[in-house]
């Protein structure tokens, strides 16, 4: 009986690692085909605050830390992101942050997909 006993524990450890290794307790990601793990993984091996991690169709998908403090400083890295492409930031309404260049408008919208991390959906610019 006490044999059973350990190799059941033994089992369960093995599936606590995996899952914990492969950030499977993290919520799915709005783009298909990509991991949890994928997506966080080309932001810590990025050198900017705000990585790119997917394109789908016009759209731009990516992801920045909130770094515990809440949106706002994924806010910040995100207009510093689109502001050094010539855009100038106008306001922010509820999840959108609004931009203008020229007469072109372009509206970031951000998400918390984690207490960690935020995701940010752009058209392309």
């Amino acid at each position: 009986m006490k044999k059973v006993g350990f190799i059941l524990g033994i089992v369960i450890v093995i599936i606590a690692v995996f899952i914990f290794v492969n950030k499977l307790y993290y919520p799915s990601l709005p783009i298909e085909n990509l991991s949890a793990k994928d997506a966080i993984d080309i932001l810590k091996e990025s050198d900017s605050k705000i990585a790119e991690f997917a394109v789908e169709g016009d759209s731009i998908w990516y992801i920045t830390s909130s770094e515990n403090k809440g949106i706002s400083i994924a806010d910040e890295n995100i207009k510093q992101m689109i502001v050094s492409n010539g855009w100038e930031f106008k306001q922010k309404d509820g999840s959108g942050l609004f931009f203008e260049k020229d007469a072109a408008k372009l509206i970031a919208t951000t998400q918390m997909w984690t207490k960690n991390y935020v995701l940010v959906k752009t058209p392309k610019f």
